[in-house]
């Protein structure tokens, strides 16, 4: 069976949203595995690779998240496998996920040099299995004409086989092509696509920021999968946030102490908020809990003060949930659009 090993040059370059969008769009029944996790999550005494649990979830894989990761820590890694039990390893996994399958996809770690000491990098993969790599280039137009420029000069047929790549989150799609793309195709590489940048699939959901603070959800627990585009910290009084006209941003994630009522239910009177941050571990009062309760706005109670949980907001990675479908249709719509479907359908038959 065919395996389509599935890396990028930079870390957030979109590697597993282009993948979600192939799978979507290809329509195989296709395996999954991601050999080396690299986004953790501990869950109930568990611990399996975000990606991983993302993609078993959405497509009904069959398997459990953390069967399909070899491993996460590299010393552990290191300690109970050699380069030939590692592959005989990654040999069990593939069997395993391909079962019934028509293809395999094996999404590799944040960049192409992550799990290279462990033998788990992209083209050490390619070289030890014979499988193609797919590259996934995303970051500055420049960035990504240098990265796979040096791809192309530094790893010979011999040492791996990279099929070809697709750029993605391209904000200038145009510019690009004309100046970018002739050049990278002199050096030989095979371009299947150029993806445009598209904002509403790099927002932030309120299932993000609940998991990733660990926020406890007080109100609106069906109203998890609303869209962030804006973060409002309400630590000034309600009179300099509402001149400044923050709050009538739309779209917006209110962060504030739990005992600002004013500032809650000002947030809430405004409309356009997506979720209220309560910080300092302070559950407002019930009247306050209640009226964001019928209007549908999620209050998140975290523990941490309103400036140390503001920085932890602005560090979030907009990552993909399982209840993200209108961004998984959109995906699809921009793969089938962008991507040349057909030449990557021949890796994984060929």
């Amino acid at each position: 069976m065919k395996t389509l090993i599935v890396a990028s040059t930079r870390e957030s370059a979109g590697k597993t949203s282009v993948l979600i969008g192939l799978a979507q769009a290809l329509g195989k029944r296709f395996g999954y595995l991601k050999p080396l996790g690299d986004r953790f999550l501990y869950r109930k005494k568990r611990l399996w690779d975000y990606d991983a649990a993302l993609l078993a979830n959405v497509f009904d894989l069959g398997e459990e998240p953390e069967t399909i990761s070899i491993g996460f820590d590299h010393s552990k890694l290191r300690f109970m496998y050699d380069r030939t039990s590692m592959f005989k390893a990654l040999d069990d996994v593939v069997t395993a996920v391909g079962r019934d399958r028509d293809a395999i996809f094996m999404e590799c770690g944040r960049d192409l040099s992550y799990g290279a000491s462990v033998h788990l990098d992209p083209l050490t993969i390619s070289q030890e299995t014979g499988q193609p790599v797919l590259i996934i280039a995303g970051g500055p137009e420049d960035e990504v004409a240098d990265d796979l420029a040096f791809v192309k000069r530094f790893v010979g047929s011999d040492e791996a086989t990279v099929a070809g790549v697709i750029v993605n989150k391209v904000v200038h799609p145009d510019d690009f092509k004309q100046v970018h793309l002739p050049e990278i195709e002199a050096m030989g590489v095979k371009v299947f696509g150029v993806i445009p940048y598209e904002r509403e699939l790099t927002t932030l959901s309120v299932s993000t920021v609940v998991e990733k603070l660990f926020a406890r959800v007080i109100s609106g627990e069906d109203s998890m999968s609303k869209p962030i585009r804006n973060v409002v910290v309400g630590a000034a009084s309600v009179s300099a946030v509402m001149d400044a006209k923050l709050i009538e941003k739309p779209d917006k994630l209110m962060i504030t102490s739990g005992d600002r009522s004013d500032m809650i239910l000002a947030a809430l009177d405004t409309g356009g908020t997506s979720c209220i941050l309560l910080t300092n571990n302070i559950v407002p009062p019930p009247n306050v809990v209640s009226k964001a309760a019928a209007k549908g706005v999620p209050l998140l109670l975290v523990p941490g003060d309103t400036y140390a949980t503001a920085l932890q907001v602005q560090r979030l990675e907009p990552l993909l949930t399982a209840d993200d479908q209108s961004k998984f249709d959109r995906l699809a719509t921009m793969i089938a659009e962008h991507v040349d479907l057909d030449g990557v359908a021949a890796l994984l038959n060929g």
